[in-house]
C-alpha cells in the first residue's frame, strides 16, 4: 500500500547522506569562506554551463511528456528560469573570465558531466512526467539548500565581491519559489503511485544526488 509519506520526503531522506556532503565538498566550502581558486570555479563554471544547456533539454522534453496544462506550464517556467536567470549568473562570470563563445564551443563537456546529463536525457526520452521530475529535483533543490546553509554557515559570503553573486543567486527567494512549484508537482503526480513506482523514483534521484557530488568532486579536481 502507498505510505501516507510524502514522496518528496522519501526522496530526500533516502539522499540525506549524499546530501549532507555537498556542503562539506572542498570546493563548496571554498566558496563559503571566498578561498576557492578562480581557476577552479573558472572550470567550474564553463562546465556548469554546459550542464545547463543539456538540462534545459529535459525541462524542455517535460513539456512534451506532460499531461495537464498545469506541468506544461511548470516545465516551462522554468525553461525560462535557465535561460533567462540561471544561465545569466553564468555569463556573468564568463565575462569577468573573459570566456569567448569560441572558448565555451571548444571545450567537451568532462565525463562527469556528459555521464550526468546523458542520464537525464534518456529518462526524459524513456519515461513519464513525474520521473522527469525526479531527475530534474536534485540539481534544482539541492542548489537552493547549498546556498543557504552557506550563508547560514557564513552570512558574509553573499557579499564576497567575487562569489557573492552566485551565493546570493541560488539563496534567492524567487528561485525557492520555483522549486516549491517542483516539489509540489512531484507530490501531486505521485499521490497514487504504488510502493515500486515510488522506489523506482528513489533510483533516479539517488543517482542523480550522486551525480551532483560528483560534479563537486569534478569541480575541485578539474577532471577532464
Amino acid at each position: 500500500m502507498k505510505t501516507t509519506i510524502k514522496t518528496t520526503e522519501r526522496l530526500l531522506s533516502a539522499t540525506k547522506d549524499i546530501w549532507a556532503a555537498y556542503n562539506e565538498n572542498p570546493f563548496v566550502k571554498g566558496i563559503q569562506d571566498g578561498t576557492l581558486e578562480q581557476a577552479k570555479f573558472k572550470y567550474y563554471i564553463i562546465q556548469d554551463y554546459l550542464y545547463l544547456e543539456e538540462y534545459a533539454k529535459v525541462f524542455a522534453l517535460g513539456i512534451a511528456k506532460a499531461k495537464s496544462p498545469e506541468t506544461i506550464q511548470l516545465f516551462s517556467r522554468y525553461v525560462t528560469l535557465l535561460t533567462e536567470g540561471e544561465m545569466d549568473i553564468h555569463r556573468g562570470y564568463m565575462g569577468k573570465f573573459s570566456v569567448s563563445r569560441e572558448e565555451l564551443e571548444a571545450t567537451p563537456r568532462s565525463l562527469d558531466n556528459l555521464s550526468y546529463t546523458s542520464y537525464m536525457l534518456r529518462v526524459a526520452y524513456e519515461e513519464g512526467e513525474a520521473e522527469i521530475l525526479a531527475a530534474i529535483l536534485s540539481c534544482a533543490y539541492s542548489y537552493e539548500v547549498i546556498a543557504k546553509k552557506i550563508v547560514e554557515n557564513n552570512p558574509s559570503a553573499q557579499d564576497h565581491p567575487f562569489y557573492g553573486d552566485w551565493v546570493r543567486g541560488y539563496a534567492d527567494p524567487h528561485y525557492g519559489e520555483a522549486n516549491v512549484l517542483l516539489l509540489e508537482m512531484t507530490d501531486r503526480l505521485t499521490l497514487h503511485y504504488t510502493e515500486q513506482q515510488v522506489r523506482h523514483l528513489e533510483d533516479i534521484f539517488v543517482a542523480c544526488s550522486r551525480y551532483e557530488l560528483a560534479f563537486w568532486e569534478m569541480a575541485w579536481n578539474m577532471s577532464k
